[in-house]
């Protein structure tokens, strides 16, 4: 194995260790839910023809509620 090969496969094992931790910080983070339901109130504006704001925010806030997040 070459020194790069090492070096790659130490931080994949490095990240394979701190993967679980890091879903549960960012999981718990405001600023990743505030990230999701932006996204999930863009996706409903753009894909779902709602024009009640109201609405779209509501199907917005299900949809952000249906994410989770884990590691892999």
């Amino acid at each position: 194995m070459t020194s790069l090969n090492k070096r790659d496969e130490a931080i994949r094992l490095l990240a394979e260790g701190f993967a679980s931790q890091f879903a549960e910080e960012v999981s718990g983070d405001e600023r990743f839910h505030d990230l999701l339901m932006k996204m999930a109130e863009e996706f409903v504006s753009k894909e779902i023809p709602i024009t009640d704001e109201d609405a779209t925010t509501d199907v917005a806030y299900e949809l952000f509620m249906r994410i989770t997040t884990h590691s892999v």
